[in-house]
């Protein structure tokens, strides 16, 4: 059961995070158009937005987890998510572009609550099987995105802005197919109730508080390359829109070998030191990738942004299965995508503004800062801190005081 659960989640993983990425990939050829986008500022609140959205709805998506089949939500999100694509091109302005992407992003809200929470708990008891399914299921999401931009890019180029939009509501809907048969007679269903009064959603947020600051920066690396990077490439340095989708493609693909590799990785060095040297790739990557001089320069830092990026993820969903209680885990790994969420409609907000006001190479130079930020707050923490290295969830209750 365990194994067809991996197999779903990161079908579900590919469709969910390849749409987040598919409609931004056609934002700076509307700018450049000058068709319903007209300044760097409307994609930061397109963005912006659009996140805060997905925030909004992933509360009652953990409400309605504990009294609906899984099989069934992801369906729901899979349907919606293409149903969406298919609309948008359907826009006439920006408030219809606003709205439409809106409703992309309300079914966006689905997976990352409530399938990442479920991989963890199927995977409870074992260290080694936590660590290679997060990278599984984490890579698989990477692969998605990466298919993505392959495809927009040249696509776009070839036929216009809308023809990718069309072509992956229909593939959306294979993967979606696939995802779903992978769980038939698959119950997600549990007897545990448990309860989601306010104050125990501070207490889940208690006890992953620690990882709050990893768990920003995430969010606000991730949403800067995806909203930012190909106007960077495509405006800064004058690459085609499909050599500009082969470099992403290129980027979340580097991601994707390091996601599948951290459960190795892991094992061989150690959870802290893997994640620590993300960070310190990252920072680099976006700095090189801000004040590059050539085009050749600015994708190699494009390049290795995405394999030190892509790496923090697993590390990071690694640390909250191994450290929250099974009863915990949804609302936990809730927190963990809303976090996201905020830190990535702040930066990418903020981003648009020194877009316009600096140039569009600047939001990588502020992203580089925060990155210094973080790194500063985990260096001086002991192994213990990132929790147990056999990966075993903590006892019910247990929290960690002095994280934050």
């Amino acid at each position: 059961m365990k194994h067809r659960i991996l197999v779903s989640a990161s079908l579900f993983h590919a469709l969910t995070d390849a749409v987040s990425v598919i409609t931004p990939m056609v934002f700076p050829l509307l700018l450049a158009q000058g068709l319903l986008i007209s300044s760097y500022s409307q994609i930061g609140v397109l963005s912006n937005l659009g996140l805060l959205a997905t925030f909004a709805v992933q509360f009652l998506v953990v409400r309605i987890s504990f009294r609906s089949e899984y099989r069934s939500l992801m369906i729901l999100s899979g349907l919606g998510l293409c149903a969406s694509l298919a609309v948008i091109p359907l826009a006439r302005s920006f408030a219809a572009l606003l709205l439409l992407y809106l409703v992309l992003r309300v079914f966006a809200s689905f997976y990352h609550p409530i399938v990442i929470a479920w991989v963890s708990k199927s995977r409870a008891g074992s260290g080694r099987e936590l660590d290679d399914a997060m990278g599984i299921q984490s890579g698989s999401g990477n692969l998605g995105v990466g298919l993505a931009y392959l495809t927009v890019g040249f696509l776009a180029q070839g036929w216009g802005w809308k023809t990718p939009l069309y072509a992956w509501a229909v593939f959306g809907l294979v993967l979606a197919g696939l995802g779903s048969l992978a769980l038939l007679g698959v119950s997600s269903r549990s007897e545990e109730r448990p309860s989601l009064r306010p104050a125990d959603w501070w207490r889940s947020l208690r006890d992953i508080r620690r990882f709050a600051p990893g768990f920003f920066f995430g969010g606000a690396g991730w949403s800067v390359a995806v909203y930012y990077a190909p106007s960077l490439l495509n405006r800064k340095y004058g690459i085609p829109m499909g050599q500009t989708g082969l470099f992403l493609a290129l980027w979340v693909g580097l991601g994707t070998v390091t996601g599948y590799g951290y459960g190795a990785l892991s094992r061989r060095f150690g959870r802290k030191p893997v994640f620590m040297a993300s960070l310190v790739g990252a920072a680099a990557a976006l700095f090189l990738l801000g004040f590059a001089p050539t085009r050749a320069l600015a994708v190699a830092g494009l390049l290795l942004f995405g394999g030190f990026l892509l790496m923090t993820y697993p590390s990071l969903h690694t640390f909250v299965g191994s450290t929250v209680s099974a009863s915990g885990q949804t609302m936990a790994f809730s927190w963990v995508s809303n976090i996201q969420l905020v830190s990535g409609a702040v930066v990418t907000l903020v981003a648009g503004v020194l877009s316009d006001l600096l140039g569009i190479a600047f939001p990588f130079v502020f992203t580089g800062i925060l990155t210094l930020g973080v790194l500063a707050f985990y260096a001086p923490r002991g192994p213990e801190f990132f929790g147990a290295s056999g990966g075993e969830p903590a006892a019910a209750g247990v929290t960690h005081e002095g994280a934050l």
